[in-house]
């Protein structure tokens, strides 16, 4: 199958300006009800929006009916999280008729920026795996494969970040508080979703079946959005489900005057959809959390043996005609619903319902962090999924069964892949589960890949050869390069030509180009110029001004302790130091820019906001630095304020500990758009080091083995700090309240522990990451070098296309063909 689909002219009805603009009006008046007068900023929005919208519905139905009637294999992308952020400028760039609506908005009198920044983030994800489920959903409809993504239509997503004071306060997120012009609600598509209750056994016409009646009904209701590949050559399908009671009011209660216990059930049960990873660390959060696992899986399931029964009439060619992508062990429990399907529901036999279930399942692994390889509490999967209990169990002892039988009294390989934990406390691993469930498992970039084989699935591969393959992520060239950087984008049309629009590839023909003083100079002017566009929005957010001169040192990410922002802000206080002792050394003048989310339940990675705030006070207000650094951290990070950020970003900090990064996408993203990633040799690091040369990226650090290493010796870090003055300063400077004057002792425990427990080495490597930046400082200090290595940069970028990827997919484990 051909990497790249051709690009192909494709005729756009009813979207010249002016038909454009009577369309917006008859929405604003018809569906809205407002008058062109009375209409605020979200009207114009929404009336935009549903206009847009209708250009896409004869290809979404056309593209359905195409994939329905040639019987074509079907992807089902079963995801936690979709973070699709904004979708007005994702749609209009990739139907070709962004200047239409901009004419057509022109036309009515309203500022196109002000209608595209009225449309809320759908921050249904958290960081890169609900991102690279986006940017999959798009490469699967440019290419044109038949998908559907299977989420969550959380009625909140993931949080809003408040900092009050330096910490961060969770705040709901509001994005369907006036409504989704995108979406379409499909009551009449809704599954029964079952919880609790007991087994019946009953005589069949094969012997005795298993017969569950859930002690609970819910009811998961479809919402279905389009998506919209590039140049509108393919619609494919996103359908979330919403939790809705099948019995909503208690109508006894309620006329008892018990008001509001009459809705206490249905609370209960449509929280499921309310908020994106709802805090665990409760009894009743973990349940949640399965419950909203279980009714997303089980609803995408019925959902699909639905819709190939109705065209192929049985489950056995199931595997033949769908390929379903577990997005990480969140969806794992679909291996037992499935047999459950097949075997409970449709009368098959364990053996020709396993087959089936293999055949079509596939799993992709994001993380080597044993915490977040799921597991669950025996007793609470007996209770809430009894049934999927009794089929683990049965998985299982199959399973085992055939691993004693090729080696006989191995006891700790039993006990090392046996789905069930016996540890303090029994629990379901769900990593297990998924990968003795399926065909094919998947790492995310060629370290991680090789690490699955090596540790967390050490033993899994040595029994199941050639079950792990990798496939390095990737992202859409539309949103993080066409729309993202419309200055750079313009630059390279007229440097390469129109083909660098369909073909990522064509970004190699830039490299003649890296030497050329002219093009050097406009590269960096259309750098300049996103840099002032992120330093005005900061200024109006935080009120602090800063230099668009300056080198933009970016961290943009989750905040996790093995990301290591506080390596970040370690390195940051030493500058800090640095200056005021040397203030005639030749220091590159640099603004350090963090934004990123912490967990609500996570304690340490919240102090470390707060750090990076105590900081940043004392730097930006040092007279001594002269603006020479700066240290900001935006609030509430999500795919909007990346977009802005990117773009401007000189630096790209991808400095997780060797090892721990199954890939990151931010760093394709950032180097893409001409930043220099400062790195460690970590996840996709390493095949972006290999793809745009050593020359033109920093990389310090321990690597995988020596960290490995490293922490077999121990893991205590005051060896580094007694190695290391300029560390041992820093230390200080922070434990004895230099940034916290008004609560001394607050990050007394921090550094405490930092000097006992370095696990994630950031005293380790802090040393080597100094010297790091400080070659950083002396490329800035000759511009010519730092051009010439940022467009290298972007020009050997085009591998990391999510397009090449999907199609790395769609060949290697799905075996599916596109349909234009």
């Amino acid at each position: 199958m051909d990497l790249q689909a051709p690009p192909i002219a494709v005729a756009t009805p009813a979207a010249d300006a002016r038909s454009l603009a009577e369309s917006i009006l008859r929405k604003l008046l018809f569906d809205l009800g407002k008058s062109q007068q009375g209409a605020q900023r979200r009207d114009w929005f929404m009336a935009a929006a549903l206009a847009t919208r209708d250009q896409v519905m004869e290809r979404w139905l056309g593209g359905s009916r195409s994939a329905y009637n040639s019987q074509a294999k079907q992807v089902y992308y079963l995801s936690l999280e979709f973070l699709i952020g904004r979708l007005l400028r994702d749609t209009i760039t990739n139907l070709g008729i962004a200047d239409q609506l901009r004419d057509a908005l022109d036309i009515l009198g309203v500022p196109f920026d002000e209608v595209r920044s009225a449309e809320p983030d759908a921050a249904l994800g958290n960081g890169g795996l609900g991102r690279l489920a986006a940017c999959f959903m798009e490469s699967l409809a440019s290419l044109g494969i038949p998908a559907f993504g299977y989420g969550i239509r959380y009625d909140h997503g993931l949080f809003r970040q408040q900092i009050m004071g330096g910490w961060q306060r969770e705040v709901p997120e509001d994005w369907l508080t006036f409504g989704n012009p995108w979406e379409f609600a499909r009551p009449e598509i809704a599954h029964e979703i079952g919880f609790g209750g007991n087994i019946t056994v009953i005589d069949g016409r094969d012997g005795p079946r298993q017969v569950w009646q859930p002690g609970e009904i819910i009811q998961a209701v479809a919402y279905d959005t389009p998506i919209i590949g590039w140049r509108g050559r393919h619609v494919n399908t996103l359908r979330l489900w919403s939790a809705r009671a099948s019995d909503p009011l208690s109508l006894e209660a309620f006329n008892h005057g018990d008001h509001v216990g009459a809705l206490a059930d249905q609370v209960r049960q449509e929280a499921i959809s309310k908020v994106l990873y709802p805090g665990d660390e409760t009894p009743a959060g973990q349940e949640l959390r399965l419950r909203q696992e279980y009714f997303f899986a089980s609803a995408a399931l019925q959902d699909l043996v639905r819709r190939h029964i109705r065209v192929h009439g049985d489950l056995h060619s199931l595997p033949d005609r769908v390929a379903i992508q577990l997005n990480d062990t969140h969806p794992a429990i679909a291996v037992a619903e499935l047999m459950r399907i097949c075997v409970d529901l449709h009368g098959l036999s364990w053996e020709e319902g396993w087959r089936i279930t293999q055949g079509a399942i596939s799993y992709t692994n994001h993380t080597l962090l044993p915490e977040a390889l799921e597991s669950w509490p025996v007793p609470l999967m007996e209770r809430l999924l009894p049934r999927h209990m009794q089929i683990i169990y049965l998985i299982n002892a199959h399973h085992l069964d055939a691993v004693a039988a090729r080696h006989p009294g191995n006891d700790a390989l039993l006990a090392s892949v046996s789905l069930i934990g016996e540890g303090h406390a029994r629990r379901v691993r769900m990593g297990h589960l998924a990968f003795v469930g399926s065909h094919k498992v998947n790492g995310v970039s060629a370290l991680h890949s090789n690490l699955l084989k090596q540790t967390v699935f050490h033993d899994f591969n040595m029994l199941f050869p050639g079950r792990i393959v990798n496939k390095t992520n990737g992202i859409t060239f539309r949103r993080w390069l066409h729309q993202a950087n419309p200055g750079l984008t313009s630059l390279l049309r007229e440097a390469v030509g129109e083909r660098v629009l369909d073909d990522p590839q064509a970004l190699e023909l830039l490299r003649p180009l890296a030497d050329d003083a002219a093009f050097q100079q406009r590269f960096m002017a259309v750098k300049h110029a996103n840099k002032a566009a992120l330093a005005a929005n900061i200024r109006a957010a935080l009120e602090l001004k800063i230099d668009p001169g300056a080198m933009f040192d970016v961290q943009i990410k989750r905040i996790h302790e093995y990301k290591r922002q506080l390596l970040n802000i370690l390195e940051a206080v030493a500058l800090y130091d640095a200056m005021r002792d040397s203030p005639t050394q030749s220091f590159a003048p640099r603004v350090k820019i963090f934004a990123g989310k912490a967990a609500a339940s996570y304690h340490r990675a919240k102090l470390i906001i707060k750090l990076a705030h105590d900081v940043g006070r004392v730097i930006n207000a040092d007279p001594v630095l002269r603006d020479r650094l700066k240290l900001v951290f935006l609030p509430n990070y999500n795919v909007s304020a990346a977009e802005v950020i990117v773009p401007a970003a000189d630096l790209s900090e991808q400095i997780s500990t060797a090892g721990m990064e199954a890939s990151g996408t931010g760093n394709m993203k950032l180097a893409l758009n001409g930043a220099l990633t400062m790195g460690t040799l970590d996840g996709a690091n390493v095949e972006i080091l290999e793809h745009v040369g050593a020359e033109n990226i920093h990389i310090f650090g321990k690597t995988t083995p020596e960290v490995a290493e490293h922490r077999a010796d121990g893991i205590r870090g005051q060896a580094a700090v007694d190695a290391s003055p300029r560390l041992a300063q820093v230390l200080e400077a922070i434990r004895s309240g230099v940034f916290s004057p008004d609560d001394p002792g607050r990050y007394h425990g921090l550094v405490d522990d930092l000097l006992n427990t370095d696990h994630f080495l950031v005293l380790a490597d802090f040393d080597s990451y100094y010297e790091a930046q400080r070659a950083a400082d002396a490329r800035w200090n000759e511009p010519q070098a730092w051009a010439r290595a940022a467009i290298l940069n972007t020009a050997n970028l085009g591998w990391f296309s999510a397009d090449r990827t999907i199609a790395e997919y769609a060949e290697d484990i799905w075996k599916v063909s596109p349909v234009i």
